[in-house]
């Protein structure tokens, strides 16, 4: 794969509106399936919007008439704002496309970014993104109850967005009562046309938490959100966090090439 270019859009007092971003990424989009750019990441944070992709609810939006930009990538509805480190990598994949393995190797520059700042993340079995795991539920004697379990709640039996794809040794196991709740870090949302990626991660670094209070998102219900500030007890910047960043995108997705999808 060809050297990533990375260009900051803007942070702070620069955040970028969200229509001027998805402009930005269709403009990118274009020139990269025509060869006149390399693979790009563009980097931002953004002015606070709720985005909702194809498959939102209405019950999932906000119940106060809060405004919803609808766009065009995959998954459910969320919040953008600052203290969120946005990424949109522009990249031409190989055909026939793998979508799973573009959102593995965002999750793992992700993870390693996580690592990097003291915090344990891990994949969860049918969800896309980077989650904190809750800690196990135990039993009186102390004891973790694991496995065994098939409750009503069990993503795998009602949730309409559990991917049955994602899955293997490197997702935990869905949470049915297994644990307590678990806490997505950053979020992945992405479309593929043409071959070539858009849309794609949104890290927690800082942001106001309570933003997401008034949505269900990623229209996931028995889940928490959080960030590297309120996992470390310490403010964490996005300033902070954009050259780390970097260093584990370009690792991760200038090494690690998907493979064509079988067919």
């Amino acid at each position: 794969m060809s050297e990533l270019r990375f260009v900051r859009l803007g942070f702070g007092s620069e955040a970028v509106e969200y229509h001027a971003a998805w402009q930005e990424q269709r403009r990118v989009h274009t020139a990269r399936f025509s060869d006149e750019i390399p693979d790009t990441c563009l980097l931002l944070e953004h002015q606070a919007v709720y985005t909702a992709g194809r498959r939102t609810a209405d019950s999932e939006r906000p119940l106060d008439g809060t405004p919803v930009v609808d766009v065009d990538r995959g998954g459910k509805i969320t919040w953008h704002g600052p203290g969120q480190l946005v990424g949109y990598p522009i990249l031409k994949l190989p055909r026939p496309v793998d979508v799973i393995a573009h959102v593995r190797r965002l999750e793992e520059a992700v993870i390693r970014v996580c690592a990097d700042f003291g915090v344990e993340t891990s994949r969860v079995e049918g969800r896309s993104g980077v989650w904190v795991l809750g800690e196990a539920q135990r039993g009186a004697d102390g004891a973790a109850r694991l496995g065994g379990l098939s409750l009503d709640f069990d993503p795998r039996l009602h949730d309409e967005e559990f991917d049955p794809r994602l899955h293997g040794p490197e997702y935990a196991p869905s949470n049915a009562g297994q644990r307590g709740e678990d806490r997505k870090l950053c979020s992945i949302g992405i479309r593929v046309a043409k071959g070539v990626t858009m849309h794609g991660f949104a890290l927690n670094c800082d942001p106001d938490i309570t933003s997401f209070d008034r949505i269900v998102p990623c229209g996931i219900r028995d889940a928490g959100t959080t960030s590297l500030s309120a996992e470390l007890g310490r403010r964490v910047p996005v300033t902070e966090v954009l050259p780390v960043l970097e260093k584990h995108l370009r690792e991760v997705l200038e090494t690690a090439l998907p493979l064509p999808r079988a067919v």
